[in-house]
């Protein structure tokens, strides 16, 4: 998921700033933005007495939360001002390939710890990367590794990472929204393709 895109630095680096405090308004408003499941075609493996579990993913601490992450060309880590997620980012994550599984209805029944499922498989994500990176065109990028656990052993049956990036059209904090969400949809698209494959 290549190409041009507008903005640039400059844009990064304004929406890094966030907005001032108008004097006697109170603090800036700070927008919530969620991230989308996506819509698998009803195609594939279908394994329909299957039960799987979706762990809450693990991610370094910058990533375990609602603020939404910047990487300057330099490596350096920013928080992007006046925006963030409407949860925890890996509870967002997790939510949405719960709702993707469902979606596909090729496994007998998906869920999250707790919720009483004959477990068969797991499927363990690791968030290593959630962010915009500017520079030569805007691009969100999102890196995720899953391991499918057969539950029944203990034995992973598979590990893969996953990425994608996804240019930024437009501007403004939902033009960038946008990238990120579009780039967790293709990973997740394909963790679930693959998943239910290796189970």
């Amino acid at each position: 998921m290549r190409g041009s895109s507008v903005g640039g630095l400059a844009l990064a680096a304004l929406l890094l700033g966030g907005c001032a405090a108008i004097p006697g308004f109170g603090p800036p408003p700070v927008d919530a933005y969620d991230i989308g499941a996506p819509v698998l075609p009803d195609t594939g493996r279908r394994l329909s007495r299957t039960q799987v579990l979706v762990p809450e993913p693990s991610a370094l601490k910058v990533l375990d939360g609602q603020d939404m992450v910047v990487r300057t060309s330099s490596g350096a880590v920013q928080l992007l001002g006046g925006a963030r997620w409407s949860d925890r980012l890996p509870r967002l994550v997790q939510a949405r390939l719960v709702e993707a599984y469902q979606r596909s209805g090729r496994v007998g029944g998906v869920g999250r710890p707790g919720e009483g499922l004959a477990i068969d498989y797991q499927v363990i994500v690791d968030i290593r990367a959630f962010e915009i990176r500017p520079g030569g065109g805007d691009r969100a990028y999102v890196e995720l590794n899953a391991r499918v656990l057969n539950d029944r052993n203990g034995v992973v049956r598979a590990s893969r990472d996953f990425t994608a990036i996804a240019p930024v059209t437009g501007s403004g904090t939902a033009a960038l929204v946008a990238a990120l969400d579009r780039a967790f949809q293709h990973t997740a698209a394909e963790i679930v393709d693959w998943s239910i494959g290796v189970m």
